[in-house]
């Protein structure tokens, strides 16, 4: 069984963000890279080691008002080189692209990021925006890159991978778009049980 994770990209939604992003000095091309279900590039490159991993997944979606924590997990269940899943329900509750929900998400704790990035993930996914909101998202993706953790945002259909996965590790494929010079590559995550 296979459960496509990527934001399904519509006229609707790319006109939305867009127009969020337009101040004239944005090209596009760079906001082709931040629309859907992508990952910020932070100067570094994706290893092809990345495109199949082991799928883990935690339901946060009783977590409101404050940071998801490492004690809200059981980190013990996470291992080297996982994609370590996020499931908060941001994603069905808001629409996708308005300023409210990119703005106003869930964000990890940085000593929950920091347990990620000493376990080696090799992927953070989430269903919202970022792992920290707009005033942090670059100091946290960047600190995750160097570490060698991609954090993939927009992750869509996390309810259906929840109750088919059922608490059991899975695989996920993850392919970004070929292209150089995007500060954000869209891809196509699909998770595998």
């Amino acid at each position: 069984m296979k459960i496509d994770l990527s934001v399904v990209v519509t006229d609707e939604i790319l006109n939305l963000v867009l127009k969020q992003t337009t101040s004239g000095q944005i090209p596009p091309v760079v906001k082709f890279g931040h629309i859907g279900t992508h990952f910020d590039v932070m100067d570094k490159k994706f290893p092809l080691e990345n495109t199949e991993r082991r799928g883990i997944l935690f339901n946060l979606s009783h977590v409101k008002g404050r940071d998801i924590e490492a004690a809200d997990i059981n980190i013990d269940e996470v291992t080297e080189y996982d994609f370590v899943i996020f499931h908060t329900g941001y994603l069905k509750e808001k629409k996708y692209g308005t300023p409210e929900y990119c703005q106003s998400h869930p964000e990890l704790s940085d000593a929950l990021i920091t347990e990620l990035v000493n376990k080696k993930v090799s992927m953070i996914g989430i269903d919202f925006a970022g792992i920290r909101k707009p005033a942090e998202h670059h100091r946290a993706d960047q600190y995750c890159a160097d570490n060698g953790v991609f954090v993939i945002e927009n992750l869509a259909n996390l309810e259906k991978l929840l109750a088919a996965a059922n608490g059991q590790p899975f695989v996920v494929h993850t392919y970004p778009v070929n292209y150089e010079g995007l500060t954000g590559l869209p891809c196509r995550v699909v998770a595998e049980l």
